[in-house]
């Protein structure tokens, strides 16, 4: 992802616009037709001075064919722009407000961060802590299988920085197997968490836990959990009363999987594709549904990917760190080490150098200049959303969520939108004073 880079940049080649973002397209959803003359709906407070970034939001959502989106920056601390793009609901015309709800996947992961760092902050946890040795539990070991050793080695920080020892390039994802799991523990679906911890536990590791860097979900959700035995509270309890209770953030929570379940305001899911599975959650267990809407485990992503949250909330979230001495959630030294480069080969280069970006504990990360400055981001997607947020260096923070994943050509749209969003944000030469935090917070 291109935005971890310095606000003066060169375009690169993978955030091209598709030939198709200057034809006469249909956005084709069900119920909805958008030729790219139309008008985009749209929602919230506009500012002529702020206009690069309606101009880029409305032209992204016909270019790529997205029902709908929503936009807010901070700067300064102060939500200076709001608003919402498109459609929250194609079949009802609903449009997108500015505190509308979406999934936001792996965005997830820096809120489980920094709800760990609170713990190591108040020496209920420290950051090489043999992660099993705190949790206390019974693996699920196949028949001739023996749990490795190197389970007992995890730490904290490995998990954090997605060293723990898990590839799932070179094996798999649990969280994509969960009928494979719930047959294997001999139970109906939905799997929780804690199945899927136990079953892996009677796999092998990829790697040895600190070796190397791989993403891993699995990492997240031990983390989840960790947090739940260090509290003796549930993690969307503890994390939403010490995350979110300072920042005034009162309607993030963890989603639901099914259409009937939506929380309200949230908006409605779209796949272009319009796959189908088999419902994990009853009443519509084994029924065939959209895949957004039950055939993914969604429930039992929490700490990896569970949140739903508007990008008003995440912005807010983001800008807690734009002083480190008066964060209201973490000390300097805690968000020092938040993004501080791991050791080993997970902080360099294929050529043996410190890399020009790494994964620290949460969040990407780009080291901007010897004084410490960082642009830090993390993206996210599942079926049916996509999300982006990004702390800038000078600054600036910003959260884009889309109610799909990917445009029509398969193309992740967060990798899209990213770049332009830092050309959006230097094309703006007189920034608000006016803070929307006090209308728009919830």
């Amino acid at each position: 992802m291109p935005t971890h880079n310095p606000p003066t940049f060169s375009r690169r080649s993978f955030l091209t616009l598709s030939a198709v973002g200057t034809a006469q397209v249909a956005l084709s959803f069900p119920g909805f037709t958008l030729a790219s003359t139309d008008q985009v709906p749209s929602t919230g407070m506009a500012n002529p001075h702020l206009e690069p970034f309606d101009q880029l939001m409305t032209s992204f959502v016909k270019e790529n064919r997205v029902p709908g989106a929503s936009l807010a920056v901070t700067r300064g601390g102060k939500l200076v722009y709001a608003r919402g793009f498109g459609h929250a609901d194609v079949e009802k015309n609903e449009p997108v407000q500015p505190t509308s709800l979406f999934r936001i996947a792996s965005v997830s992961k820096p809120i489980t961060a920094v709800a760990i760092m609170q713990l190591v902050e108040k020496q209920k946890l420290k950051l090489d802590d043999r992660v099993m040795t705190r949790m206390k539990l019974t693996p699920f070991v196949p028949p001739g299988r023996k749990v490795d050793p190197r389970w007992k080695e995890i730490t904290v920080l490995q998990c954090l920085q997605h060293t723990g020892g898990w590839d799932r390039d070179h094996s798999f994802d649990p969280i994509g197997r969960p009928w494979e799991i719930a047959k294997a523990l001999g139970i109906q679906p939905p799997v929780t968490p804690l199945h899927i911890i136990r079953y892996m536990m009677g796999q092998p590791l990829d790697f040895n836990p600190g070796e190397r860097y791989a993403y891993s979900n699995l990492g997240y959700l031990l983390l989840g959990r960790l947090i739940e035995v260090v509290t003796g509270q549930k993690y969307e309890a503890h994390v939403k009363k010490e995350v979110f209770g300072p920042l005034g953030v009162r309607s993030i929570q963890l989603g639901r999987a099914l259409l009937e379940n939506r929380a309200k305001g949230e908006v409605r899911y779209y796949d272009a594709r319009k796959r189908m599975g088999t419902a994990l959650y009853p009443p519509r267990l084994g029924q065939q549904v959209p895949f957004q809407y039950g055939a993914a485990n969604l429930e039992a992503y929490q700490a990896h990917g569970g949140w739903i949250a508007s990008s008003i909330g995440l912005v807010k979230f983001a800008s807690a760190f734009d002083d480190p001495a008066r964060s209201p959630l973490l000390g300097s030294k805690a968000i020092e080490q938040m993004w501080a480069r791991p050791d080993g080969a997970a902080g360099k280069g294929k050529d043996g150098k410190p890399g020009s970006t790494f994964y620290g504990c949460g969040w990407s990360v780009r080291p901007v200049d010897v004084r410490g400055k960082v642009n830090a981001w993390h993206t996210g997607f599942i079926t049916g959303t996509e999300a982006l947020l990004v702390r800038r260096w000078d600054g600036l923070n910003w959260a884009v969520l889309f109610n799909t994943h990917h445009n029509p050509e398969g193309k992740a749209l967060a990798g899209l939108i990213d770049g332009r969003l830092h050309e959006a944000a230097n094309k703006v030469k007189t920034w608000p004073d006016t803070d929307q935090f006090g209308k728009l917070l919830k």
